[in-house]
């Protein structure tokens, strides 16, 4: 199945980039990756090699080591950025990064600081594979701008990878019919974003999985999307399908 919209804003991906991204790293009633585990193993294909970058957390070892267990279990090698001197080296060191969730704040004022926004979106357009879950899907976008996060950190811009033509929300939560919060739903306050800027905006509901190959973007995994484009009602989309322009 694929579904086919108008968007002015979609710029083609001309690289053979190969993208895994997540709304979440672990679905409730399920382990680390579990629900992620078939995606990643076919966007790896035949390499072998990951790197993981844990900077949006604070205790960067012990997540490290969680997600390095995780992916020697699926047969992968897996390092830490953090045990290589130089960060930028390391990427010409590996077939893939996995970049974990947490804040996205702090995870893109660290790959700033490191010079990595350049040198990842580089090794991604010379074939390097790219994978994040939540926050490392969010710096996949153009900007951050529809994160879930606090800003507990500044970093010296919002703008981020641009490996992904739109923004991603992840966690995207539906409207409780019978909440009494008075708030904003994720729904309106994605409205509001869309008043002040052109990019259109996918949310991802845990279990959401979106996979991009040469510019092919599948939407796979465990529930849908909400599409949300300025001047277009919000578009429902279901798993497994192709999402065209």
């Amino acid at each position: 199945m694929s579904a086919r919209f108008s968007s002015d804003n979609f710029f083609s991906m001309t690289t053979p980039a190969k993208l895994l991204l997540l709304s979440t790293s672990t679905v409730f009633g399920t382990g680390y990756l579990d629900h992620a585990e078939q995606e990643v193993r076919q966007t790896m294909g035949d390499a072998r090699r990951i790197l993981f970058i844990p900077y949006a957390l604070a205790d960067r070892a012990a997540y490290a080591q969680k997600a390095v267990n995780r992916f020697e279990t699926m047969g992968f090698h897996c390092q830490s950025i953090d045990d290589y001197p130089d960060p930028i080296a390391a990427l010409g060191e590996t077939d893939a990064v996995f970049v974990g969730g947490g804040n996205t704040f702090r995870l893109l004022k660290a790959l700033h600081e490191l010079g990595l926004v350049d040198a990842i979106r580089q090794r991604v357009h010379q074939g390097m594979i790219y994978m994040g879950a939540s926050a490392g899907s969010n710096v996949a976008c153009p900007t951050i701008r529809t994160t879930n996060d606090m800003p507990i950190v500044e970093p010296p811009t919002l703008n981020a990878l641009s490996l992904f033509p739109w923004q991603i929300n992840p966690h995207y939560q539906d409207p409780e019919p019978d909440s009494t919060h008075m708030g904003e739903t994720r729904e309106e306050r994605l409205l509001q974003y869309l008043e002040e800027n052109e990019t259109p905006v996918i949310g991802l509901r845990e279990g959401a999985i979106l996979s991009v190959t040469a510019g092919r973007i599948y939407l796979k995994g465990l529930r849908g999307a909400r599409f949300f484009q300025r001047n277009y009602p919000a578009s429902e989309f279901s798993p497994p399908m192709e999402i065209t322009t």
